[in-house]
């Protein structure tokens, strides 16, 4: 008897996948993606050495997601080294199309009403430019996140500051400029940070929530989130 708590389809996807190898080094590879679930996926043809608890970016046509690695083995000179990961939490599934009917309606990660999305603000996946300032170093860096909340968000980059890095962030609500203080909560090197927003009042939170189910075209598509307990 399968007790796998996600139902698994067998496919043969091609995934682009990314992130910081062993080695200490930045790779980009193509890779197969085999016995999918819409919580994770076995990898094979990897040609970089990953550990276990890794993270690494992983995109399936315009979709992308954050994945942890669960488990690493050298399968031989065919399918090269096989992995299996996981999606972290709040991460939309981008095989999700490629699930069958049975699988799709068990469980679905990507649903915001269940628990993986269980936030007081729901984390929209859309790039909101943003210009993050090291108090340490006094560095500046312009980006843009892949996903965001009155609360935080998540910017990519291949060399992520130190967790505990403290911010000044500044960013634009309509004609208004916001600076808030912030700290990066999770370093994923070869992928991103993700920061909390530290100096924002509950008002303007709630303000930048409100811009931001504005600007997502796919919110209006989906239930809001049920619980208002978490982040």
């Amino acid at each position: 008897m399968d007790n796998r708590p996600e139902p698994r389809v067998e496919s043969d996807l091609i995934i682009r996948i990314w992130g910081m190898g062993a080695d200490g080094r930045p790779f980009f590879q193509n890779i197969r993606a085999h016995n999918i679930s819409s919580d994770g996926a076995l990898f094979s043809g990897l040609e970089h050495q990953l550990n276990a608890g890794d993270v690494i970016g992983a995109q399936l046509g315009e979709k992308k997601a954050r994945c942890r690695v669960v488990w690493v083995i050298d399968a031989g000179t065919l399918q090269k080294i096989q992995i299996g990961v996981q999606l972290l939490e709040n991460q939309e599934c981008p095989w999700k199309q490629q699930l069958s009917a049975p699988a799709a309606g068990a469980g679905n990660a990507s649903n915001p009403g269940t628990g993986r999305d269980k936030r007081r603000f729901y984390r929209h996946k859309i790039g909101y430019p943003l210009e993050l300032r090291d108090e340490r170093s006094g560095s500046s860096m312009q980006t843009s996140t892949t996903d965001i909340s009155g609360r935080g968000c998540y910017v990519e980059t291949m060399l992520p500051l130190p967790l505990g890095t403290s911010l000044t962030i500044s960013f634009w609500m309509e004609n208004e400029k916001i600076s808030t203080s912030g700290v990066v909560r999770a370093a994923d090197p070869g992928f991103g940070m993700g920061i909390e927003f530290t100096g924002l009042d509950l008002q303007t939170q709630q303000r930048l929530q409100q811009l931001l189910e504005k600007m997502d075209p796919t919110f209006a598509t989906v239930s809001k989130p049920q619980s208002h307990s978490g982040i």
